[in-house]
């Protein structure tokens, strides 16, 4: 069986006033249903870059070259044989039937990518229209608090009608990720989605992430800078460094025998809790 998402020579091209530079080069990687894969690298490698071309959310003047085949769906749930998609080669109109039905983001400060002036539920209710526009309202509105209440937001119809400046940080992730998951994607591209919480709230986003996969059979292409997030959630590892994937391999293979340089230096740079006696 083809993998969910195969991608080959996968190149992100920016234009900048020196001329037109590379931030992701040439990558190739797989994810197959239901998997978990992790990109793994410091601020500025190509992460972000790299989850954009895939949803087809580039800069203006940004470009994406090589291929990111997605599959379709099977006949019984809607698809069509044979209409395997290239993310990159896409046009707007096939991105925008692509995006949130088959492939959907979670990104990283859900406070700026949640719209300030609409309430919570209505932000939801309106990802669900835009693939099923001919359902009634109550309908939607229905689709929208069994998507919150999926997404483990407690109260969802008080949560509803709230602006997302009346919610928590974590109640603000919990939001996107019910956004992302109204319209039933098979591929969740979760970019940083913990990086702004606290450790508790982190910890139960990353156990709600890993329980959507296993109960929807979700595959989450997880980026993130931090290895003990990632050694939480991922099946494999893509260490990525300056636009290239240096390493890859199962996750409790490459944390605990890196074979690169740089993966080795990322291991060494995490924090690590040490105690000391009293008086020491």
């Amino acid at each position: 069986m083809a993998p969910l998402l195969q991608a080959s020579g996968l190149t992100v091209e920016l234009p900048t006033p020196q001329g037109w530079i590379q931030p992701v080069q040439d990558l190739s990687f797989r994810i197959e249903e239901g998997e978990v894969l992790s990109i793994v690298g410091e601020s500025g490698s190509g992460k972000t870059m790299l989850a954009l071309a895939l949803m087809g959310l580039l800069p203006r003047g940004g470009r994406a070259t090589g291929e990111a085949i997605l599959q379709s769906r099977a006949p019984e749930d809607g698809g069509m044989p044979g209409r395997s998609a290239n993310l990159l080669a896409a046009s707007p109109p096939e991105m925008r039937a692509i995006r949130g039905r088959e492939i959907a983001i979670v990104f990283q400060e859900p406070l700026s990518a949640l719209n300030p002036v609409m309430r919570a539920g209505a932000q939801i209710e309106e990802a669900i229209r835009a693939h099923q526009p001919r359902l009634r309202a109550r309908k939607v509105r229905e689709l929208a608090l069994e998507s919150m209440r999926r997404a483990a937001i407690p109260q969802a119809e008080i949560r509803a009608s709230q602006y997302p400046h009346q919610l928590s940080g974590g109640l603000r992730q919990r939001t996107m990720i019910a956004m992302a998951l109204a319209s039933g994607p098979r591929l969740l591209i979760a970019d940083e989605p913990t990086t702004a919480l606290d450790p508790t709230v982190q910890k139960q986003i990353l156990e709600l992430l890993k329980r959507l996969g296993d109960e929807l059979g979700l595959a989450i292409l997880f980026i993130t800078h931090d290895l003990a997030v990632a050694n939480e959630i991922a099946d494999r590892l893509c260490v990525m460094n300056a636009g290239r994937f240096v390493e890859e391999g199962p996750a409790g293979e490459v944390l605990t025998h890196p074979r690169h340089a740089y993966t080795k230096k990322l291991l060494r740079a995490a924090p690590r809790l040490v105690r000391r006696a009293v008086g020491s």
